[in-house]
């Protein structure tokens, strides 16, 4: 250890002067509070965002296939989908609007027509019943989300009326009785409100499509943050005249507030840390102050300028490491007791424990920027103790 970092350590942690090694303590614990709480919000952030996005991805396509007018022959398409390089699975579906009514009440749902035995190669939905069994849509029921079964009250079994925009087929006009043989809950309100499921079959007969016509194709893949490349050599395959989106299309404008509220809540707690550098700046004048006599004995002995700014400037540094280094421990210790055992409803929000997920690149922007701000703090103070000369820090000796 040099000279000049014995000096900074021995004032940092010298006991005799009880008002400076308060002040010390307080710098400390500010720069510790402010990393404190950017680790444990950007960690909450981060895994409610990660949640969001895996249940979308568990809930939809990682790509999906249309065409304006549908598609033709689609288990020709599926089979040329199917060889490409990355996907794991092909599924088609049949997706229209329509209304559902009760009592007097109509509210708009998304009917999503699927094959039950085949809607696990791109989705995972069957992970998000809470009753019932997918493969009783072959008999002509509905799965309906949680929120529109708590909005109407409904349960397994009952009946529900959709009617179709069309006249429909099969004699059945434009009304549909469905007895409800599923209900899914994933999370995400908008879902589980306005989304129902019915049979690929049943799909057909209520928009009233041709036998061999589906409104796309739902493509699973290996690596889901490849969709990009994929969407491109699916393009090459079929050309241009399908419509191609990805589950990051599809949800970008969600993904962007999301990252958006990350930052947001990233630079104003990164005021907690701007504000602790000022009790840096404060600690350190003070300091400076009290020392004036040590500085001009040091100057006298011949220490330069610069040696006199780096003490100084490593003081403040060493301010911003421990309080860094407690702030990133107490941030961890928090996020981990939030995982485990902060609860949240698990009606609202389908999950029990709050999800804090901790990234290290995160980790590591935090604390860049704690120790960047401790040593910008420390330079103006560090500055002044230098210019002071000899003759004015011995001049009331």
């Amino acid at each position: 250890m040099n000279y000049e970092n014995w000096i900074s350590y021995r004032y940092l942690t010298a006991r005799k002067e009880g008002f400076l090694a308060f002040l010390h303590v307080v710098s400390i614990v500010g720069v510790a509070i402010g990393v404190a709480a950017l680790i444990v919000v950007t960690g909450i952030m981060t895994g409610f965002g990660n949640t969001l996005r895996d249940r979308i991805i568990g809930t939809t396509p990682h790509i999906k296939i249309e065409k304006e007018k549908g598609i033709q022959e689609f288990q020709k398409i599926e089979k040329e989908i199917a060889s490409l390089k990355g996907v794991v699975g092909t599924s088609a579906y049949i997706q229209g609007n329509i209304f559902l009514e009760d009592s007097g009440h109509a509210v708009s749902q998304v009917i999503h027509g699927i094959s039950p035995r085949a809607e696990d190669r791109v989705t995972e939905i069957k992970e998000y019943l809470v009753q019932g069994d997918i493969t009783d849509l072959d008999g002509g029921g509905i799965i309906i989300g949680s929120e529109l079964a708590r909005y109407f009250g409904y349960m397994l079994g009952d009946e529900v009326t959709l009617i179709a925009p069309g006249s429909g087929i099969s004699g059945h006009g434009w009304r549909y009785q469905l007895n409800i043989v599923g209900i899914f809950n994933t999370g995400m309100v908008d879902y589980d409100m306005n989304l129902s499921l019915v049979s690929l079959t049943k799909a057909k007969e209520i928009f009233a499509l041709p036998e061999n016509t589906v409104t796309g194709i739902g493509v699973r893949l290996a690596d889901p943050y490849a969709a990009a490349d994929i969407k491109e050599n699916i393009h090459e395959s079929l050309g241009y005249s399908f419509s191609v989106n990805t589950w990051i299309d599809i949800n970008r404008n969600l993904f962007k507030a999301l990252s958006l509220e990350k930052l947001g809540l990233f630079i104003v707690l990164s005021l907690m840390v701007l504000v602790a550098s000022f009790n840096i700046v404060n600690t350190l004048i003070v300091t400076i102050t009290s020392k004036i006599h040590d500085i001009g004995i040091l100057k006298s002995f011949g220490v330069t300028n610069s040696s006199i700014r780096r003490i100084f400037t490593k003081q403040g540094i060493f301010i911003g490491l421990v309080g860094t280094f407690w702030g990133v421990v107490g941030g961890l210790v928090s996020a981990y007791l939030l995982a485990t055992y902060f609860k949240v409803p698990q009606e609202i929000y389908a999950i029990d424990r709050v999800p804090v997920e901790i990234q290290l690149s995160d980790m590591l922007i935090i604390v860049t920027s704690a120790l960047t701000i401790s040593f910008l703090a420390s330079i103006y103070p560090a500055a002044r103790a230098a210019r002071l000369q000899p003759v004015e820090a011995l001049r009331y000796e």
